[in-house]
């Protein structure tokens, strides 16, 4: 057995400086330095320390063979809100007899979860693609993998949320779920459109989810405590998320930022469409007619509404990083989802006036 002794006095200040010095540049975050490097890294490692901290485990922390968590038929707490849900507030809807109501907003809020399942899969295996090119030392390589290992158990409440209403979803659209095996791909290759996808998946359902709850309104305490731990952890995920596209993308040239302004709201348009519609099954299963399925998806004042809300933070995003321009403004306005900008992250919708 070798035991080596160090002795503190035995290494001069200029050695201590060179090991200093070595460890310091260990491979910090991949790519050249950029302003405000230091401060992201240290909110980097403030995440991390956050997941070791406080985390969740769906089997340990919600209660599923509970009584008051039992999914039992002609239950009205599966009722769609009429305030919150596109589906909910159409008078279509509102005619239709109680049973089905009920059974309409168990396959609404079962595919919901199935969508998101399938969203963090994606976000899984692209995390995954990303943290393997980072260097020794990286916080994006550590921070990233607690989120990966985050979203794990996000998945696993997601399926047996599903398992529980009993009905035999299919998630997102056709092209979402034959794309998902690519998508993970752009984590490395396209790394900045990649956390905007990121965004452009969590932005809307962290947005609904929170207004439910500061509603305060009743509904299964099955979907609620749901809610509760998605919200309580993916309020880091989308921090890392904007914070990685705030200090990345102003170190991208002139050409590129230009790309990455046109890309932001085509991302944001189209994920928002794979996870707030429901799929093609929903409205055949209840023979949705075409003119209320419009009027749902986005024709009413108030999904349209909806529509601009979600992404106030990710325009907010996008004055930061100047990917607001002429050109990129019209492409937001023409995808129906310009607005005012959030004047802090995560303001509450009755906050904006």
């Amino acid at each position: 057995m070798i035991v080596v002794h160090f002795c503190q006095n035995c290494v001069s200040q200029q050695e201590e400086s060179v090991v200093a010095l070595h460890i310091t540049h260990m491979g910090r975050t991949r790519g050249r330095p950029f302003p405000g490097q230091a401060e992201y890294e240290q909110t980097l490692q403030d995440l991390s320390e956050a997941s070791v901290q406080r985390n969740f485990d769906p089997y340990v922390d919600i209660d599923w063979d509970s009584p008051e968590l039992a999914v039992v038929p002609d239950d009205p707490r599966w009722i769609l809100d009429s305030r919150f849900d596109p589906i909910g507030r159409t008078e279509w809807y509102q005619s239709q007899p109680r049973s089905k109501q009920i059974e309409m907003g168990m396959w609404r809020q079962a595919n919901v979860a199935k969508v998101g399942l399938q969203f963090e899969s994606v976000l899984i295996r692209g995390i995954m693609q990303y943290t393997a090119l980072q260097p020794n030392n990286s916080p994006e390589f550590r921070y990233a993998t607690h989120e990966a290992k985050e979203e794990c158990q996000h998945t696993l409440m997601f399926q047996e949320f599903v398992n529980r209403i009993g009905m035999d979803v299919p998630g997102g659209p056709l092209w979402f779920r034959r794309l998902s095996p690519i998508i993970p791909l752009a984590a490395t290759t396209f790394p900045m459109i990649f956390y905007m996808g990121v965004l452009g998946g969590e932005e809307p359902i962290d947005h609904v989810q929170k207004q439910f709850l500061r509603s305060g309104i009743e509904q299964h305490p099955t979907m609620t405590a749901v809610m509760q731990l998605h919200v309580a952890e993916e309020a880091r995920h989308i921090s890392f998320a904007h914070q990685l596209l705030e200090h990345r993308i102003p170190t991208r040239g002139a050409f590129p930022r230009f790309l990455l302004s046109l890309a932001l709201p085509i991302v944001m348009r189209s994920l928002l469409t794979a996870i707030a519609v429901p799929p093609r099954a929903f409205r055949k299963r209840f023979d949705i007619p075409r003119e209320v399925w419009k009027e749902m998806y986005w024709r009413s004042p108030e999904s349209q509404a909806m529509k601009r809300e979600v992404f106030g933070d990710v325009r907010l995003l996008a004055d930061k990083t100047k990917l607001m321009n002429p050109v990129s403004r019209v492409l937001w306005r023409a995808l129906g989802i310009d607005g005012r900008v959030s004047r802090f992250r995560s303001e509450p919708a009755y906050a904006a006036g």
